[in-house]
């Protein structure tokens, strides 16, 4: 979910509601229900299937060549489902930056596209080669990698972030770069690549050496996996057809909204759920169906610490800053200047945003370190014990049969190293070449700095993400704001240059940890090493296109894209600007007071987390402990998509007391078809508002002044 999905992932809460932990639970309180009569015998199959491995249950089945496995059907349907799965990102992008993982929804659909296909092939009888598992988990890739390129294309942050129409929002017009379709395509096509080439000769230490758990990538392999079994393909149906159903109330709801907004400030959206003065703080409920899923999806610590936050920023700190205005700083100033309380909102936020992301960053690279440490310390303490008389020499784990079949395919078909090092070389030296004439701020050196560094950078990310499935693909990206902005300087248009290098670092190390997921993703499903690389370079060559194509719509469509009041503030493209203006220009850029309060809340995130990690994350206390990151999100565009974000975890909280395990089962597939419903219906509403067509209706809540002269005329008549 934007900064918070990518540097925040919970893998218990990821895996507990990818919708496989609990299938057979599901299926068991199913049959218990409808053939009691019958308990001895259901206890003894579920004994037999429980003895068998994964790899036993598909021992029958013939592995396909990776070739086989990069089918024309698998690449349509991913081209279909990566479009879907754009539109679904970009909106969460450009609203609030908070992007929900879509690995369930993206494995639902492509199993239910190629499995409707397939059967309708197979009753005609031309079905030539069946739906495997790996084929499935080709699709998966490709959708993930594609959809990805609109969260590290930078969108809704540091791309959109280089606008003038940005600029505007900071006060800061010195120096920006319009969205153009040509210049956005080319550039994602010349950073996407580089970290794929970068981590390939790495995948069998991390993989087969390190035995890293990947969270993500393992619970999308068992999702896969399940897929395929008899049970599970059972459950799958029963999802779709939730998902179905949900999808289609999710989109018809988004069409029916759309009748009501005929002008600015009309709509459900603007409803004063809460009260007039409530509704004035950004506190209301905007009855949103993505962010209802998008609650469901996360865990329940991420949705309260964004309340938190709201309540913090919007229902205390800001109210009692506004009451300094005139002291603090000028009171005629513009409401969107940053020396006045806008500069408050991002200049926090930002700090609490930083606090968090290099403690986590430490934490990490800490973590990385030492266990890369005690592995290689064991392994040369391994090596040096002789065995003598009566003394037996250390016995050799012996490996499953599942793990035996697994590292037997995974180093079968081999990605030759030369092939990935002239790979990397011939991009970056393309790269060197190239960006400089798109952005003639950032000097050719500059890229070659980061391209010497970036390898190392991608490899601790990917590890990093293999040991926590944190990715830290933003905070790399900041730092680079940073240190490349500072180098640069304001003379030398140290901004663009910033963002930039941002957009440069973050590609790389997103697109390598990417690819470690899906290695682990393919070893789990005997997908082929091969498969899965091409797969994502498809997939990411498809995101390129894509996603500025979606975005250049939004920005065709919707006019006020970036206001801060409109429907699509893009938060995060205001707030990495904010980075860019403070590396370059330092602190003097600041309002009154500003500094004090972002040094307060810098070093109270690092405590809080430190508090938490002290704690435990998974103790009884760690748990409430909220996350900064999350709570920093609503201190720029206001708490009101908290409030429907909490609704959708108390739907789920019932939902998981009345019934838990059907709402293990069929939790994420009603979640996914809120989000891809609503999210779909952006496409026709871009698609209407381009061709000028517009609402029949304004449905507008009156102000309280205007309620006021409504009173009066009223009594007049009277």
């Amino acid at each position: 979910m934007g900064d918070l999905d990518q540097d925040h992932q919970n893998e218990n809460d990821l895996q507990n509601r990818n919708g496989t932990i609990r299938d057979d639970q599901y299926d068991q309180e199913e049959e218990e229900n409808t053939n009691k009569k019958k308990p001895e015998a259901k206890e003894e199959d579920d004994g037999q299937e429980e003895k068998l491995s994964v790899e036993r249950i598909f021992e029958s089945q013939e592995v396909p060549t990776w070739r086989k496995q990069v089918t024309k059907r698998a690449v349509a349907v991913s081209y279909v489902l990566s479009v879907l799965f754009t539109f679904i990102v970009m909106k969460f992008n450009l609203t609030t930056g908070i992007v929900p993982s879509l690995n369930v929804s993206a494995g639902l659909l492509g199993f239910f596209f190629v499995k409707t296909w397939t059967k309708i092939l197979e009753k005609s009888g031309m079905l030539k080669q069946p739906f495997t598992r790996q084929e499935n988990t080709v699709i998966q890739t490709c959708v993930v990698a594609s959809s990805g390129i609109a969260f590290s294309g930078g969108f809704g942050s540091y791309l959109f972030g280089m606008s003038e129409r940005i600029a505007k929002e900071s006060s800061d017009t010195s120096d920006f770069k319009n969205p153009e379709l040509r210049w956005m395509i080319a550039f994602l096509f010349v950073v996407s690549f580089l970290g794929l080439f970068a981590v390939v000769p790495l995948r069998k230490i991390m993989i087969i050496d390190f035995k890293l758990t990947y969270p993500s990538g393992t619970a999308t392999a068992h999702l896969i996996n399940s897929f395929h079994t008899p049970r599970g393909a059972k459950l799958a149906k029963k999802q779709i057809k939730v998902l179905g159903k949900f999808f289609s109330i999710s989109f018809l709801w988004g069409f029916f909204q759309w009748f009501y907004t005929a002008g600015d400030d009309c709509g459900f959206a603007q409803f004063p759920s809460l009260g007039l003065k409530a509704y004035q703080n950004k506190f209301f409920f905007d009855f949103s169906a993505s962010y209802i899923g998008a609650g469901m999806i996360c865990p329940y610590i991420v949705n309260i610490s964004i309340l938190i936050g709201g309540i913090l920023s919007w229902g205390i700190m800001w109210p009692l800053i506004n009451n300094r205005k005139g002291d603090w700083y000028p009171a005629d100033l513009d409401p969107h200047s940053m020396h006045g309380l806008q500069g408050y909102k991002v200049f926090i936020a930002i700090a609490m945003i930083l606090g968090d992301g290099l403690y986590n960053f430490f934490k990490v690279i800490i973590r990385t370190l030492s266990a890369m440490y005690i592995h290689y310390r064991e392994k040369n303490l391994a090596s040096t014990i002789l065995p003598v008389a009566d003394r037996h020499s250390p016995p050799k784990s012996e490996l499953s049969f599942d793990d035996q079949r697994r590292t037997q395919l995974f180093l079968k078909d081999e990605i030759p190293t030369w092939f990935a090092v002239a790979g990397y070389v011939a991009i970056a030296a393309i790269s060197v070449a190239t960006l400089p004439h798109i952005f003639p701020q950032l000097k050719w050196y500059y890229i070659l700095v980061i391209y010497i560094f970036a390898p190392v950078l991608g490899f601790c990310n990917a590890y990093g993400c293999g040991l926590t499935d944190w990715s830290l693909a933003s905070t790399y990206g900041k730092l680079a704001i940073f240190t490349i902005g500072a180098w640069a300087g304001s003379s030398h248009g140290g901004v663009i240059a910033g963002l930039a290098a941002c957009g440069v670092m973050m590609n790389i190390v997103s697109t390598a940890s990417d690819l470690s997921q899906d290695f682990k993703t393919g070893y789990l499903t005997l997908a082929s090493p091969r498969s899965m690389f091409v797969s994502q370079v498809i997939g990411t060559a498809m995101g390129c296109a894509i996603a500025p194509s979606v975005f250049w719509l939004f920005l065709k469509a919707f006019k006020d894209l970036g206001d801060s009041g409109s429907q699509y503030p893009a938060p995060y493209a205001a707030i990495y600007r904010s980075m860019a203006i403070l590396g370059v220009e330092g602190f003097s850029s600041l309002p009154d007071y500003c500094i004090i309060l972002c040094c307060i809340f810098f070093v109270a995130a690092a405590v809080i987390n430190l508090i938490k990690d002290c704690l435990g994350k998974q103790s009884y206390w760690g748990r409430f402990i909220p996350i900064p990151m999350a709570m920093a999100i609503p201190f720029y565009i206001g708490p009101y998509f908290a409030i429907d974000m909490c609704i959708g975890s108390l739907i789920l909280f019932v939902w998981e007391r009345l019934n838990k395990a059907k709402a293990d089962a069929f939790g994420p597939a009603v979640a996914s078809g809120l989000i891809c419903g609503d999210g779909l219906w952006t496409l026709p509403a871009s698609i209407l508002a381009v061709a000028g067509v517009k609402p029949p209706i304004c449905m507008k809540f009156l102000s309280r002044s205007t309620n006021a002269k409504v009173d009066t005329f009223l009594a007049s008549l009277s």
